[in-house]
């Protein structure tokens, strides 16, 4: 088996005891095949959570800071984050964004599942904000469907992202699988770009109840 495979059968019944996650509509996500997977972010858990209610492995970015540390320690998180689905990138530097959108690619065109967080970042305020067009240019390059989702009550059990969660009860909801066939070859138009996250990140506000707000979170976080 897989090191994914051994850490989900091992860490999954764990997760579930602590969190108790109810899970909606994981019918949607298809079995087989590419599909992006599209949410929003409330703390760092969520990475742990949203893995473990879906039936097939699921892949997603993460900061390589997490598989870079010295000794025992470090050489044990590199395992077990790249054990979980995580593909280290490093995102600080001027290429960042175009080395993360590239390894989802990759990921998508071996017929995998790959999950991103439009909004870029964890929320600061648990309210919904403005998504990235990096989830547009990936489902128009790959033809992969998008299966938009939230993350309810994650940040309650982990306020802020910092320290240790606490137990708790938390939901993770599936939307319904959204294609963008109509707009095949116009990953480049930056209309098309925005009118495709726009609506991805509308059906997350819709499967979250979260508030919207119309700004970067980056930039939110800078203020």
């Amino acid at each position: 088996m897989s090191r994914l495979t051994v850490i989900k059968a091992v860490l999954g019944p764990i997760l579930r005891l602590l969190f108790r996650p109810r899970v909606e509509g994981a019918e949607n996500i298809p079995g087989t095949g590419a599909v992006i997977l599209a949410g929003n972010h409330l703390t760092f858990i969520d990475s742990m959570i949203m893995p473990i209610c879906c039936d097939r492995p699921v892949f997603y970015i993460g900061k390589d800071e997490y598989v870079t540390g010295k000794g025992l320690k470090g050489r044990l998180m590199a395992w077990f984050f790249t054990g979980c689905g995580m593909i280290p990138v490093d995102r600080d530097g001027g290429r960042g964004g175009v080395a993360a959108l590239m390894t989802g690619r990759r990921v998508l065109e071996e017929g995998k599942a790959f999950a991103i967080y439009p909004e870029g970042t964890r929320s600061p305020d648990g309210r919904l904000y403005r998504g990235r067009t990096g989830i547009a240019r990936l489902t128009l390059m790959t033809g992969a469907p998008v299966v938009p989702f939230a993350m309810i009550g994650t940040d309650k059990l982990q306020p802020g992202g910092a320290g240790l969660p606490r137990p708790g009860k938390v939901t993770v909801r599936f939307g319904e699988p959204m294609e963008f066939s109509r707009y095949e070859g116009m990953d480049r138009d930056r209309y098309v770009l925005r009118a495709v996250t726009d609506s991805v990140m509308a059906e997350v506000m819709r499967l979250s109840g979260q508030e919207y707000v119309d700004v970067y979170a980056t930039k939110a976080k800078a203020a």
